[in-house]
């Protein structure tokens, strides 16, 4: 005999299989109700719109004081003049990236700026200003020039400790290739390179060509540079030079494998 047919042996699978029960959302978990929903809304709004006005619409969080910091050469009235910050504002709508390029583009002497917002009531301007390494004469004036070779002030008297340059470039195809910004900044970097004692004594930077660079010191003592290159070495090999021949007035680290000294 025929055993079922197909279709009976799917009809019977389908009456012996156990009905599946019906989905049920896991006991503790409900879903919030439209009305908690629109409640929390409301509320979240209203949360942010007391935090834009107290940011912006009330009293409490106004500019009330600028301070500055970081001064030497020139003073917080100077510098807060420049900055302009709007007292009275609300303090997070002041702009303080534009306080900073104000600062930076009207005051050369200041070499970098953070405007800093001192919650509640208070901006705070932190300048770091220029060093000069070397001083440029114009008539009875000194052109003051940084670790960058920036020029950013003329003054009236020489600072203590910053020496003179002296550029004196002969015509030479030296000068047609470098420049006298080249040769300044020559000169400047073989500044920031000398040995702290040198560095103090040191009175006048001369530059004659690139590869002539020569320094007067106190007591009336010279050195022979050379060019910029090789400054590290130059100014231990000078420093050591120095020492060995503390009475020599005359010192050449021009080529630092054979450095000499001479004369008292």
């Amino acid at each position: 005999m025929a055993g079922p047919t197909t279709a009976r042996r799917g009809t019977a699978q389908r009456e012996e299989s156990p009905a599946r029960p019906p989905r049920t959302r896991p006991e503790g978990r409900r879903l919030p109700s439209r009305r908690t929903l629109i409640v929390s809304g409301v509320l979240a709004l209203l949360l942010g719109s007391g935090v834009v006005w107290a940011l912006y619409g009330s009293s409490w969080l106004r500019v009330e004081q600028v301070a500055t910091t970081g001064l030497d050469v020139l003073t917080p009235a100077e510098v807060e003049a420049v900055a302009a910050v709007p007292v009275g504002a609300p303090l997070a709508s002041v702009d303080t990236d534009v306080i900073a390029d104000r600062l930076l583009r009207e005051l050369p002497r200041i070499d970098s700026v953070d405007v800093v917002r001192s919650w509640p009531h208070g901006i705070r301007l932190e300048v770091a200003e220029r060093q000069p390494v070397l001083l440029i004469k114009k008539g009875a004036k000194f052109t003051e020039v940084d670790a960058k070779g920036v020029r950013f002030a003329t003054v009236d008297k020489t600072p203590d400790g910053v020496p003179l340059l002296e550029l004196a470039p002969r015509k030479s195809a030296s000068l047609r290739r470098f420049g006298s910004d080249r040769l300044v900044g020559a000169a400047v970097r073989v500044a920031g390179e000398l040995p702290a004692g040198v560095a103090e004594d040191t009175e006048v930077v001369r530059v004659t060509s690139y590869d002539s660079i020569s320094l007067e010191l106190t007591r009336g003592r010279t050195v022979v540079w050379g060019s910029a290159e090789g400054g590290p070495v130059k100014a231990r090999v000078l420093t050591a030079l120095m020492k060995a021949a503390p009475k020599a007035g005359h010192f050449d680290v021009s080529a630092p494998t054979a450095p000499a000294a001479s004369g008292s």
